[in-house]
């Protein structure tokens, strides 16, 4: 799957299980700020994984911090796609998220900033930005990745324990996302276990299961396929549709209003639209219908 593909995958993974507004999952909400920046560290762990290539898009993103970041985990993963494309690499990535979230340092004036985790959001923000084409030139990528991270350092310190929620859930996102694939992952690496020879031979079962250890479901076929860009682009709409509902509900708030009752009103009074138009569809058709 395309680096773009895999961002946007990841910030609409992370509206899905954190924001609360209709046709969302709510499994772990958040407030609209933490759905803001939420989605966008996500999107920058469905990247994450491709960290294990010195020549990769995100290698490039915030140089050289960035690459030698990729140079590293390449090394510890045993290369593309291996260590980072697996069970244990999410973990790991999740881990390391985890540890981050740890590192904090009080201030009078501030209080507790959350340091660990807005010095990880400098990288994954930037490999966001890169990927999503964010900034026309690389080395913009410097004063925005640096300037979220602060300013989610301050704004939302206690909010940074969704960190490993955000990594984890993007890292997953990314494989599943290439599992989709007729590459596949190493999902169970450093074990990767060959398939026996009736397996091999026989068709289907032979691409779920490669002789590399390699394990997929690919029905989406080659990376960058038509059927990739159709999944991806009504994700596409479902992560702006929940980043737009985090502005206008935290605008809301910040003006003093009751922001849930007004998108509520606005809710109902969309739904009362469209159901009045679809009565007026059912009407014109039995007029124009023959007989």
């Amino acid at each position: 799957m395309k680096g773009a593909h895999h961002a946007l995958c990841g910030a609409a993974a992370w509206v899905a299980v954190a924001s609360t507004a209709p046709w969302t999952l709510g499994w772990y909400p958040t407030s609209p700020l933490g759905v803001l920046t939420g989605a966008l560290v996500c999107a920058g762990a469905a990247l994450a994984p491709d960290a294990d290539h010195h020549d990769a898009t995100v290698a490039n993103s915030l140089r050289p911090v960035s690459q030698w970041v990729c140079d590293v985990v390449g090394k510890v993963s045993g290369g593309h796609r291996n260590g980072t494309h697996s069970l244990l690499g999410i973990a790991a990535l999740t881990g390391v998220a985890w540890a981050a979230g740890q590192v904090t340092v009080a201030t009078e004036a501030l209080g507790d900033l959350a340091v660990g985790a807005g010095l990880m959001s400098v990288l994954l923000v930037a490999f966001a930005a890169q990927a999503l084409r964010l900034t026309r030139r690389r080395r913009d990528s410097w004063p925005l990745a640096l300037a979220l991270a602060a300013f989610i350092t301050v704004a939302a310190p206690t909010e940074w324990d969704w960190l490993p929620v955000a990594v984890g859930l993007g890292a997953a996102v990314h494989v599943a996302g290439d599992m989709l694939t007729d590459a596949g992952v190493p999902l169970l690496w450093p074990w990767e276990p060959r398939p026996p020879r009736w397996w091999r031979r026989t068709p289907v079962l032979d691409e779920v299961w490669s002789r590399g250890g390699h394990f997929a479901v690919p029905v989406l076929g080659t990376t960058g396929s038509w059927r990739e860009r159709a999944l991806v682009a009504p994700l596409t709409a479902y992560a702006a549709y929940g980043t737009g509902v985090a502005v206008v509900v935290g605008g809301l708030t910040a003006l003093g209003y009751d922001a849930g009752a007004v998108v509520d009103r606005w809710w109902d009074a969309a739904e009362e639209l469209v159901g009045g138009a679809t009565a007026v569809g059912a009407v014109a058709l039995q007029v124009v219908a023959p007989g």
